[in-house]
């Protein structure tokens, strides 16, 4: 090999949009470059503009675009493909420069961007020449231009920008002009198309109307590294900071995969700090939908794992609320990991992870069994009817239970008296708590009796289990450092386990964290000794639909200092995440500790339809209209590509609905009146063989889809009134956050949805929707 060759993201891009010929030649392409880039059959030239780039032959159609980008190490050139285009494509004003900010190589192409832009910076494209063709003939002088009056000329969008701010927050230097020369939002979302990524996100927030300042605090302050002098000079080194894929035999594997790809290889210099970082202690990352949380978790993982000294254990944690959000990480980091280091990682879920630890400090056959809460609730009705108590509902008693009793680990009376109760709504004084304690205290011996606990009861003994572990573990370390570090053989109890006896973990890494309770933090919390890199945690509030309030610093995590907030959307479009913000705007949000969250900075360089609303007279004509959507969506999504392959639409579309009774009425109606094919999403993934996954709002928790439709959003049902309407006179504070919980679960619906989304109600519409 006597060049080493490495693929530009956008090049990548490019590639997966061709046809298979135009991928084999590529490959072929590339071994021949590897081998030797001065092979006459590759013609290897220098473009007129920007000397640092070449074009070489792929074929007698296409060209490759190549930039220098120094001398390895070993002393190998490297080569750094930045395009491929079509012969009649390729312009002279190409540039490849190294950007001031995040110190990577940016390529800029002037040909996507309007030429009436380019006219108003006083830019023109010459096209090269067709080198299969004679030299083009002079062209001759233009007929003199007769004055006309004409309109004034249209207002700049960035209006106020100066090419000094342009310059200061990262935008490349030959965007700077037709950036400042924009006046539609057609010819901004053409410049976005085209440019390098920091410099889309600028012109992205700076049209959307952030101010210079908020664009630098929020984009491009997150994104700078610190450089070297004369690093604008270095392309090795550039290089090395740059998302590349390295072009190696397994290339055509890398190109069949497709967009899946992206993900595996590409992360944004905001995301790579984090996921690089060294934390002095636990750590977070917040952001909205599709903002690459759980990326960013799942680099994170893989970075540990390398890191890790040689053994066979499982150091590592992977967790998350859900057992179908389990599987998709794992699936994701099986491709992401080598299968030497994901063996070192063990990837459960949070309940999962509770059991295991119940069932390692259970006696065999003392195991209870578990109970949903539905069930539970009717255990305490019964309760509440045995004694005639009608002061309180089983509702309300049920969250006590959960949220203050099981959530603070209260095991008295007393401790219930002195119990904090903030955010519970309706005070209770010391009498009323008295008789709320007597009846959760014969609610808890009434499952206790059948041999059954809840989830929550289930969470909460385990985290007792494993903090008494823990502080049989600090208890022996203080002991060790009493005697100098010295052998505690004859004060373990003639117990050879408590020699050995260790925290679980190393490192844990937490998926979806605004959804745990405070007993799995607890549990979590002890599982890991408190130190470096010991909690990574990745959260977004608004996506919040369990009822769990939670400060981390109350059990015993603290990551003030420690916490990374990522702004850009990589699924949902632009038109998309307007109206999605707009279910839960006015909301305060927590941010895990004592500050608030918010979506300020949320934004995408994607763009497409705008949501679409429909009102239907009925339920009938609310799935009639359904099934027609469906069908022209599949119609879109099967439309031949131009090799003439057809797409699966499998899995690309969906349907969401408010509960599991609605969501089979919905799939019955759908296949027996309409003929459309569906799945039902459950915790195992989805179940059946259909096109069209349904599923309820809870389920599609992490999962996104093509296109999506949310039906049966009317006053009523988004939120439930017969549910939480009681609420709204005796206990105001629960009623606030009965509606939050429906609003953010609409929020998490809408922002499934990549490229198309569709709301329909019959009757009122939900008052959550901005119609």
């Amino acid at each position: 090999m006597t060049a080493r060759l490495s693929l530009y993201q956008k090049a990548e891009n490019e590639l997966y949009k061709m046809d298979s010929s135009v991928k084999t030649k590529f490959y072929d392409f590339c071994h021949q470059f590897r081998l030797d880039p001065d092979h006459p059959s590759l013609d290897l030239k220098p473009l007129k503009g920007d000397g640092r780039i070449f074009r070489a032959k792929i074929d007698r159609s296409y060209r490759a675009l190549l930039a220098r980008a120094g001398v390895g190490a070993d002393g190998i050139q490297q080569w750094l493909i930045v395009a491929v285009r079509h012969r009649k494509d390729v312009y002279e004003e190409l540039t490849v420069a190294i950007n001031r900010i995040t110190g990577e190589i940016e390529f800029v192409d002037l040909g996507v961007v309007g030429q009436s832009v380019l006219q108003r910076a006083g830019l023109q494209l010459t096209p090269a020449q067709d080198e299969h063709t004679a030299p083009a003939e002079p062209t001759p002088a233009p007929a003199p231009v007769v004055a006309q009056q004409t309109a004034a000329p249209a207002e700049p969008l960035l209006v106020g920008c100066t090419p000094e701010d342009l310059r200061r927050l990262g935008v490349a230097d030959a965007l700077i002009g037709p950036a400042l020369a924009v006046t539609t939002d057609e010819e901004l979302d053409q410049l976005i198309a085209g440019a390098p990524r920091l410099t889309a996100e600028v012109i992205t927030g700076l049209g959307s109307g952030m101010s210079v300042d908020e664009v630098e605090r929020e984009i491009t302050q997150p994104a700078s590294t610190e450089l070297e002098p004369g690093f604008e000079n270095d392309m090795a080194a550039a290089l090395t900071r740059t998302a590349v894929t390295t072009v190696d035999d397994d290339i055509r594997n890398v190109l069949a995969e497709g967009d899946f790809r992206a993900w595996k290889v590409y992360l944004h210099p905001t995301q790579r700090k984090i996921v690089e970082r060294n934390y002095s202690g636990p750590g977070r990352v917040s952001g909205g939908p599709g903002t690459g949380k759980t990326i960013v978790a799942l680099h994170r993982v893989a970075r540990l794992a390398a890191a890790l000294p040689p053994g066979h254990g499982k150091p590592i944690l992977l967790t998350t609320y859900t057992k179908n959000l389990t599987a998709d990480l794992r699936s994701r980091l099986t491709s992401l990991m080598d299968p030497a280091l994901l063996g070192r990682v063990d990837i459960k879920h949070i309940d999962q992870l509770a059991q295991s630890v119940l069932n390692e400090n259970t006696a065999p056959g003392g195991q209870r069994s578990l109970i949903t809460d539905d069930r539970a609730l009717d255990v305490l009705r019964e309760v509440l009817f045995e004694h005639d108590e009608q002061r309180w509902d089983a509702e309300f008693l049920f969250d006590e239970w959960e949220q203050i009793v099981l959530g603070q680990s209260l095991g008295t009376r007393q401790d219930y008296f002195k119990a904090r109760r903030a955010g519970m709504g309706r005070a209770l004084n010391r009498p009323e708590r008295a008789v709320i304690w007597k009846l959760l205290d014969q609610f808890t011996l009434r499952l206790n009796g059948m041999g059954r606990e809840t989830w929550a009861q289930a969470a909460e003994r385990a985290a007792r289990y494993e903090m008494e572990r823990a502080r049989k573990i600090q208890t022996r370390a203080e002991r060790k450092a009493d005697i100098g570090g010295g052998d505690l053989a004859h004060l373990d109890d003639n117990s050879s386990a408590m020699r050995y006896l260790r925290h679980r973990y190393r490192h844990i890494v937490v998926d979806e964290a605004q959804d745990l309770s405070p007993a799995h933090w607890k549990m979590l919390r002890a599982m890991v000794a408190s130190g470096p890199d010991d909690l990574f945690i990745a959260s977004d509030t608004h996506q919040r639909i369990y009822d769990r309030q939670v400060t981390l610093s109350t059990v015993g995590i603290n990551i003030r200092g420690r916490s990374s907030k990522l702004t850009l959307s990589y699924r949902t479009t632009q038109e998309i995440l307007d109206q999605a913000a707009k279910v839960v705007r006015g909301g305060t949000y927590d941010d895990l500790d004592d500050g608030t969250d918010t979506l300020d900075g949320y934004h995408s360089l994607l763009h497409g339809p705008a949501p679409e609303y429909v009102a239907c007279a009925d339920w009938t004509d609310e799935i009639t209209q359904l099934a027609k959507a469906l069908k022209q969506w599949r119609a879109d999504i099967t439309q031949p590509a131009e090799d003439g392959t057809v797409r699966d639409p499998s899995g690309t579309m969906a349907v969401c609905v408010a509960d599991g009774d609605m969501a089979g009425r919905v799939a019955a109606d759908l296949e027996t009146k309409h003929g459309v094919t569906t799945a039902t999403l459950t915790k195992d993934g989805p179940q059946g063989g259909g096109e069209v996954h349904i599923g309820t709002m809870h389920r599609f928790k992490g999962l996104e889809y093509q296109k999506l439709a949310v039906i049966g959003a009317s006053d009523g049902i988004l939120p439930r009134t017969a549910l939480v309407e009681k609420y709204e006179t005796i206990d105001p504070k629960r009623y606030e956050r009965e509606l939050k919980k429906s609003r953010n679960q609409l929020f998490v619906a809408t922002t499934r949805a990549r490229d198309a989304l569709r709301i329909s109600w019959h009757g009122k519409p939900s008052p959550f929707l901005p119609v």
